[in-house]
């Protein structure tokens, strides 16, 4: 799945689709800012409110991964979509949805409104990680309707939030950890409305670049109908630079000389064998000692436990230590975090990774009823 050597680990397109005779959505990929929008308000209109988002999200997006700054970009972005069209750009009643994500190193800082999603795959597997905010999307949360009836539901198209309508907008923000070799998707719901999600999941898995999975994408939402326009941007996550920041590698270089006394060889060997065992055993210390200082939870079965250390091994040996296990269960929790913890969700040291638990504990503990006084 890796990108191959010189390709941008980042790739981004719109397509008109196959029904439209316009299109409506907008695009960014200006690292570490990444967004999509799908414009509302019929021709041009919805242009121009996906523009002005996109644009005043560009603008206003902080310089790190940072969901609350980046919430309030996008809510900067709800009032210039509104003030817009007060100042007679587009029309009344324009409007668009809004999905943006910041990515530093693994981590990746989510704000988003309205149907257009972000999805990540996490260690091969695909995992939804915004919520839409429709009709329909709240009938299958309410369980009056299924995942399957809501792809062919009359009101399918109605959203329940986005920019330009409501000053007062709501923003989803939340931060995901994910690992080295994840792959993030961004993109409106001209893909997801044409192709399932394990479809989705298979080309991000086997697409050999991001600019492969894009076009991998478009093209199978345009020979499942592609009624709607399609915007996809695929980002792949790469922790080796915020890691090599952290513990700096010495640079070595192979050199060749002229051939010296069989001593001088034997020196030189035994001092390039040293320097190796020493930047090995270095190395071996130095991702020791930044195991020890992390933390993660995962689903430990069905209920919620506490790791020190990182998922996953070094050289074959388990980098991660046993702290906690709760009674939270998993099934209580929203379903986008008990798909995460399948795999593990890291955090910066224990005390972040027991601040958590303590959130989802309110949210699986029932809210306690105050006593009635009695006359």
């Amino acid at each position: 799945m890796s990108a191959r050597k010189g390709a941008l680990p980042y790739a981004g397109a719109s397509d008109t689709g196959l029904v439209r005779s316009g299109n409506e959505d907008y695009y960014v990929v200006n690292p570490p800012l990444f967004a999509v929008a799908d414009g509302l308000g019929g021709h041009q209109a919805g242009e121009v409110a996906s523009q002005i988002a996109i644009e005043t999200v560009l603008g206003n997006a902080p310089r790190h991964a940072d969901a609350k700054a980046l919430g309030r970009a996008v809510r900067a972005a709800n009032t210039a979509v509104i003030e817009g069209a007060q100042a007679g750009l587009g029309r009344g009643g324009m409007g668009t949805t809004l999905t943006s994500a910041m990515v530093e190193g693994t981590r990746i800082a989510v704000a988003h409104v309205g149907d257009s999603r972000a999805y990540l795959l996490h260690l091969g597997e695909l995992t939804r990680l915004t919520q839409d905010h429709s009709m329909v999307a709240d009938m299958v949360r309410s369980g009056t309707l299924t995942e399957a009836q809501s792809r062919v539901h009359p009101n399918r198209s109605v959203i329940t939030r986005a920019l330009g309508s409501d000053p007062n907008m709501l923003v989803d923000t939340f931060e995901v950890d994910a690992a080295s070799g994840d792959r993030l998707l961004l993109c409106t719901d001209g893909l997801t409305s044409m192709i399932e999600d394990d479809q989705i999941e298979a080309i991000l898995r086997t697409a050999p670049s991001p600019h492969a999975a894009v076009a991998r994408l478009i093209a199978a939402a345009n020979d499942a109908g592609g009624q709607d326009n399609i915007t996809t941007v695929v980002v792949d996550i790469d922790g080796i630079s915020q890691v090599a920041a952290a513990h700096p590698a010495v640079p070595l270089r192979a050199e060749t000389s002229a051939p010296r006394e069989d001593s001088g060889r034997w020196i030189a060997r035994v001092g390039w064998m040293l320097a190796a065992v020493a930047i090995a055993g270095g190395a071996w210390y130095a991702t020791y000692s930044y195991a020890r200082s992390q933390a993660y939870v995962i689903d430990h079965s069905g209920v919620v436990a506490v790791y020190r250390g990182v998922p996953g091994s070094f050289a074959g040996i388990s980098l991660h230590w046993l702290e906690s296990v709760t009674d939270i269960p998993v099934t209580g929790l929203d379903p986008v975090t008990a798909a995460r913890l399948r795999s593990g969700i890291r955090v910066d040291g224990l005390s972040s990774a027991f601040s958590l638990i303590a959130t989802y504990r309110l949210q699986t503990e029932p809210p306690s009823s105050e006593p009635t006084a009695t006359p």
